[in-house]
């Protein structure tokens, strides 16, 4: 085989975290490690980022997010733990293709192409993550995997606001796939959707796209603006941080989880349709005491000359003079004890899908959030925001829960659900991950 003209250095592709944060067209602009939720800086990503697959945990959690994203929910036809094995072993190969890049490869001009062609002769990495997720159905479904189910994992049930539709929720498997461009993104879906038809068939897909701008001259990186124009990801715990994101985002042993989930992590999908026309006519004032910050800025209220990285002082404000009680901020995250153990890691995308029957536009969010233990945290904070004012303005209309597989090894024959499909039938000989 030709070498890849994207190749790196072997021995950097498994280091983790640290590595994914020094991808070039993703490293921060300004002092500090890279975080999920920055905006990417114009002029930063380049096709030839190759943000390696491999490693204790999957690739596209916290990775640093670039501009296009999109989940895709399906149906696994898999009666066997053989067959799902099959399953595993080929969306490990696409994945490690996919993100690698280099020449496509030519065929019989008789036979249908390889590859669908829309990226060129040669497929750039362009920053590719595919995150590979398993639904509560898939388990569910199948009483020989069963009692592998994550212990949190389930249906997502509608909560006080939603209006879910069926057409777009819940899944036996998700991909999460991110990259520099949509036509990257578009590409690895549609190799996919080719390459494992017998065994995958497409439920729903969101895509979605988050603001590139100018590297700041002064101060922190921004993040990134959702469709009510406030920066999203204020809020969020250090990606950077290893020993937080073990806390907050992967599970654990002695979590009371199957042996096989450790080093994986539970991900909340939400397709959150915004009110956009009913928002746009809603007085300045009043939208940040919705949300409980400046709109421009993202400074708390309770600090209106400061920035989007200061925190808010709740016990100062115990009648909610400064920040509403009701304020999005404050319900999600009241900074009180034990709020702390609902810290979730979010990672969204803004979407636009045209226009509704009623004449009004379809924009929103594609709410992403990983977590080691999603009652303590996405479904505790929702319960939380339930009636909260900012419902007059947005309506969750799909997406579901599901569980990321941890990483697998780049040497060895190692694949992803590998530790699922050993608890399952123990036959595999592979070194454990390592710690």
């Amino acid at each position: 085989m030709a070498a890849c003209p994207f190749a790196t250095s072997r021995r950097g592709l498994i280091a983790g975290v640290a590595a994914l944060a020094a991808v070039p067209g993703l490293a921060r602009a300004a002092t500090g490690a890279a975080q999920v939720a920055d905006a990417p800086v114009a002029g930063a990503a380049r096709p030839t980022d190759a943000v390696p697959p491999w490693g204790r945990h999957q690739a596209g959690i916290v990775t640093p997010r670039p501009a296009h994203g999109a989940v895709a929910a399906f149906h696994v036809l898999a009666e066997t733990p053989a067959d799902l094995e099959k399953l595993f072993r080929r969306l490990t190969e696409r994945i490690v293709t996919l993100t690698r890049g280099g020449p496509v490869p030519t065929e019989d001009p008789k036979l249908p192409p390889p590859d669908s062609g829309i990226l060129g002769p040669v497929v750039a990495p362009d920053a590719l993550t595919i995150t590979v997720a398993l639904g509560d159905s898939l388990f569910a479904d199948r009483p020989w995997l069963a009692p592998q189910k994550p212990v949190a994992l389930q249906r997502m049930t509608r909560f006080h606001n939603d209006a879910l539709d069926a057409d777009l929720t819940h899944g036996d498997l998700a991909l999460q796939l991110s990259a520099h461009s949509e036509d990257t993104v578009v590409h690895a879906l549609r190799d996919i959707v080719k390459a494992i038809p017998d065994q995958l068939v497409l439920k729903w897909m969101q895509a979605g796209s988050v603001p590139v701008l100018p590297a700041p001259a002064s101060g922190p990186p921004e993040s990134a603006r959702n469709f009510l124009g406030f920066r999203d990801g204020s809020a969020n715990p250090d990606s950077a941080d290893a020993g937080l994101m073990q806390r907050v985002v992967w599970v654990a042993p002695g979590d009371g989880e199957p042996a096989w989930a450790t080093d994986g992590s539970y991900q909340a999908v939400r397709i959150i349709r915004n009110m956009v026309e009913r928002w746009d006519r809603t007085p300045l004032g009043e939208q940040e005491r919705i949300l409980g910050r400046m709109k421009m800025s993202g400074a708390p209220l309770d600090n209106p000359e400061g920035d989007e990285t200061m925190v808010p002082d709740f016990a100062a404000d115990p009648e909610g003079r400064l920040t509403p009680l009701d304020a999005h901020i404050r319900r999600a995250n009241p900074r009180n004890a034990g709020s702390e153990a609902s810290l979730m890691l979010r990672r969204p995308f803004n979407y636009v899908n045209g226009v509704l029957k009623n004449g009004q536009l379809d924009q929103g969010l594609l709410f992403i959030a990983f977590q080691a233990n999603l009652d303590r945290a996405f479904i505790a904070v929702q319960r939380r925001l339930d009636g909260e004012p900012l419902e007059e303005y947005v309506k969750p209309v799909g997406g579901g829960y599901f569980f990321a597989l941890p990483g697998f090894l780049e040497a060895g024959g190692d694949y992803l659900g590998r530790p699922l499909i050993d608890a399952i039938a123990p036959t595999s000989q592979l070194p454990s991950q390592p710690g």
